[in-house]
């Protein structure tokens, strides 16, 4: 919520404004060219000084800044003079309120998300903004985990750019520590399962990951008895730590819908069960996966779980309560969720 005082003055300044409202449309699921629009402005002031940025205001010329609109213009001159913008107060209106009735005990003990993707992929922020805002939202931990190559249409990343993002990921962990040490971006993958249950990405390379979401993401009306050993001979690879959404469905979206594969959830669950894979309790609004029935056999199978946010923007890693809602009601002991672990604890399990 953005520090405002009782005669309406605010105390933030114009990227903090202006990251706050990309981070609301994005929680309220709103256009990609909207968020857009207010990160661009952001990255356009924040390499300038406060003076700088007041003198844009004084002489009316913020709009001659590359990435800079009338409507983002708008937003830092009020922010500037000590106004609370009025988009901003707009938008904490309609999408700053909880986002479900439930869930937030259990929201509470989540440490981490191990699901996300940045704009290496198909996710449409950098790497260091998704792992700001997980500091922001009081995590400890994010993982890391764009796609593999075989999912082109998603830029999964081949061995050389998964490699370069590996340094990444380290530098960005480098500058955090002077922010906040107590937080830490693990390396992680959502790794395509293919058609014989191997994984997609060099085994060397997996090694050097801290956790590994393996999913399935095509050929989804498979035969059950193959989608069934499909599933279980990555869930089998001792580099599979969590089994990402695993039906696969859609209930709702700009995406359209689609039915979930079908497959031998008990076999597959005991599997998970037996090699202490973690089943994902996806939290993305349109994929309630798994479905309740399979959620509550995957409870009285005694599987380990993950509540994770599959994030594709910052304002999304918000989307963590949707699960933890879902996993309240299906009275999931908390300690048999992994991302409620401390960090050392979930590398540990991690690395086994």
């Amino acid at each position: 919520m953005p520090d405002q005082t009782d005669d309406g003055g605010y105390h933030e300044g114009p990227v903090a404004a202006l990251r706050r409202i990309a981070f609301l449309l994005e929680r309220g699921r709103e256009d990609t060219y909207k968020v857009k629009a207010f990160r661009g402005a952001a990255a356009a002031i924040l390499p300038l000084s406060a003076e700088e940025v007041a003198a844009a205001v004084a002489e009316d010329s913020l709009t001659s800044l590359p990435g800079v609109g009338a409507s983002t213009a708008r937003v830092i001159a009020d922010a500037v003079q000590g106004v609370l913008p009025a988009r901003l107060a707009e938008l904490e209106r309609e999408h700053g309120g909880d986002l479900t009735t439930g869930g937030q005990g259990l929201r509470g003990a989540l440490r981490g998300d191990l699901h996300s993707h940045s704009d290496w992929s198909d996710g449409g922020s950098p790497i260091e903004e998704m792992a700001f805002t997980a500091i922001e939202l009081g995590h400890d931990y994010l993982v890391l985990t764009d796609h593999s190559p075989r999912l082109t249409v998603a830029h999964g990343l081949s061995a050389e750019r998964l490699t370069r993002q590996l340094g990444v990921v380290e530098a960005v962990n480098r500058h955090l520590s002077a922010v906040d040490d107590s937080f830490t971006l693990l390396k992680g993958i959502e790794v395509d399962i293919l058609d014989d249950g191997s994984l997609d990405q060099d085994d060397d390379l997996l090694a050097q990951l801290d956790v590994r979401v393996a999913s399935v993401h095509s050929k989804l009306k498979m035969d059950p008895a193959d989608m069934t050993r499909r599933m279980i001979g990555a869930i089998r690879n001792p580099r599979t730590n969590v089994l990402g959404h695993c039906t696969g469905r859609l209930v709702t979206g700009n995406r359209g819908t689609r039915p979930g594969s079908r497959f031998d959830a008990a076999a597959v669950f005991e599997a998970c069960a037996e090699h202490d894979v973690a089943v994902e309790i996806n939290s993305r609004p349109e994929r309630r996966d798994p479905p309740t029935a399979l959620l509550e056999l995957a409870r009285d199978t005694g599987c380990v779980f993950s509540i994770d946010s599959d994030a594709h923007a910052p304002g999304q890693l918000d989307f963590l309560v949707y699960g933890c809602e879902r996993a309240e009601a299906a009275g999931i002991d908390p300690d048999r969720i992994v991302n409620t672990w401390p960090r050392d604890r979930l590398l540990a399990w991690a690395r086994k």
